[in-house]
Order: structure tokens, then sequence, then C-alpha cells
């Protein structure tokens, strides 16, 4: 059992002042001490001012390099709030001994379910026609598409990627994927798997749910994009860069693409108003807003309290 050790939320994660009273008494229980900032700040000096001399870091999606690690000379685990940790310098946490634990599972379903919103935003233009009738216009004739018997193909099935695919399957949809681990489970459900180009030429809707590494970093390129159909969408709520924007924004200004909605960029919102996809024809643009509901974030608080528990009782 470790005792006598400072945790410190360097930022609110959706705790709330109550919620933060209880986990005080909580881990004061456990003989720690538990600090919470109510902002998010992101710059090097506010982070190792924050974390200071605590022996524990709780922290969501705030890139944690190594020019803030080294020096916070007592941190043994950062809990991170959040599904990924391709922002957290892992190199210098396996070379000192930090533990890094995630919060996996705390946003499947909210992300799940936006992946499907953006589809059907996409299909029956729901953002564009909320825009066209306050400026007072009709339908005008227009023609939205159906989930209902398209091919979607899932790149990655994690948790994420299982749950959209059935959720999609209950849409009435033939759901392809494309993943490094097959599930007999899922293939009974109706799920094809099938490899990566194959995915690219034959579905109507590409969603991509992969984590960020070296092997996932801008798979989806130009010569993976040119395999589309020119009806094809793209959806992406993993990471931005899993796919070459640059590319994609290009395929839909020669309607090589029919359209995409994005959540996620190659950094954090805000983005840059020259951004390739904010200003290319047919894209819905949201501001990383997938994992957020008040359910994932409540959710995420548990999980993160238990990880650090289990982790105080070794």
């Amino acid at each position: 059992m470790k005792e006598n050790l400072k945790i410190t939320a360097v930022e609110p994660i959706g705790i709330s002042e109550s919620k933060a009273k209880e986990l005080t008494a909580l881990f004061n229980e456990k003989h720690c001490e538990f600090n919470i900032f109510y902002d998010r700040k992101e710059d090097a000096d506010s982070l190792i001012n924050r974390i200071g001399d605590s022996d524990i870091a709780i922290i969501s999606n705030i890139p944690l390099k190594a020019e803030v690690l080294e020096r916070c000379p007592n941190l043994k685990l950062i809990a991170v709030a959040f599904t990924g940790i391709d922002h957290i310098d892992m190199n210098y946490c396996k070379t000192h001994n930090i533990e890094v634990l995630n919060a996996a599972g705390y946003a499947t379903e909210a992300v799940s379910e936006l992946t499907i919103g953006l589809m059907l935003d996409v299909m029956r233009k729901v953002s564009e026609k909320n825009d066209d009738i306050r400026c007072g216009g009709t339908r005008n004739n227009f023609l939205g598409c159906e989930l209902k018997g398209k091919t979607v193909g899932i790149v990655g099935l994690g948790e994420i990627g299982k749950r959209t695919a059935l959720l999609l399957k209950a849409f009435g949809c033939n759901v392809i994927a494309y993943t490094h681990r097959k599930h007999l489970n899922y293939e009974r459900q109706g799920i094809v798997y099938t490899d990566l180009k194959t995915l690219m030429q034959q579905s109507d809707i590409i969603s991509l749910h992969v984590p960020l590494t070296q092997d996932t970093y801008q798979m989806i390129n130009k010569d993976m994009l040119s395999l589309c159909k020119p009806s094809a969408i793209i959806i992406n709520t993993a990471r931005g860069n899993v796919i070459d924007m640059n590319a994609l924004a290009d395929m839909l200004n020669n309607d090589k693409l029919a359209a995409a909605s994005v959540d996620v960029y190659e950094n954090e919102p805000p983005i840059a108003a020259t951004h390739p996809l904010l200003n290319a024809k047919n894209c819905i643009c949201t501001p990383h807003i997938a994992f957020a509901t008040r359910e994932s974030f409540d959710s995420r608080i548990e999980i993160v309290t238990n990880n650090i528990l289990n982790w105080l009782s070794k």
C-alpha cells in the first residue's frame, strides 16, 4: 500500500466542486493529499508549476513533453483522463519509471453515437439546411440519402469501432472492417473483414477508428483516397494525423469524394482559419466534441479514480 502521496488534477476534467470534496475525502482515507485546478493551462511553465512535487498527476489530452516531465522529479504515475496516450512522452516515462494509466472505454458510446450523427448530418445535409431555412430557403427539391443498405468501412475495430459497427448494423448497413485483430463474434454478427485497399474501394462511407501510432500516421494518404468511389464519404473521429488532411481537401475540392466530416485535427482546436478542411467543399468540421458528453465525463472520473486506487493498493 502506497501512502503519503500528493495527487494533483492538473485540469478539472469535469470534476465539480462537490465531487472534488468526495475525492479529497476518499484519498485522505488512503493517507494521500488531493489538489485540483479548475481551469486548463497548456503552457510548459504552468504545467510544471501545477504538477510541482506531485507523485500522481491527473490530466486529459494536454501534451506532456519531456521538458515538463523532467521538471517534476517526484512523478510516479500519470492518470490520463483520456483514451489515447499519444500526447504523453512515453519514452521519457518508460526510462524514468513513470507509469501511465489511461481511461479506456469511457467515451465508447459518446464517440460511436457522434460518428453516426456525423454520417446522418452529411447524408441529409442537416447543418446546411439549418443555414438555408434561416436565410429564407426551402427544400428546393433536395433529396438526401439513407444509411440503410450502404456499405460502411470501419478502419480499426477497437471498442469504439466495434460499437459503431453494431450501431450501423442496426441501421441496416453492410459493414466491412479492416483490423489487425479479427473477432469471431463480430463475424457472426455480419461484419466482413477485408484488407484496407478493398475497404477503400468498396465503401460508401469510411469511418476511421484507429489510434495514432507510427504505423497509422497518415495511413489514409493520397494513394488510399484515390481508391475511393467519387460518391464516398469520409468520417474521422479518431485522430487527425491518421489521414492526410491536404490530400483529403484536394479530393473534396476536385469532386473525387462526395463529402467528409472530421472532429479531430493535427492539433487541438482552435484551428487556423487557413486549415485546408475549413475551406474544403462539402466538409463538416466539429471542434473535437465526440468524447464530450456528461455521461462520458462522469464515467472517466470513476475510471481515473479506480485506476489511482488500484495503483495505490499495489
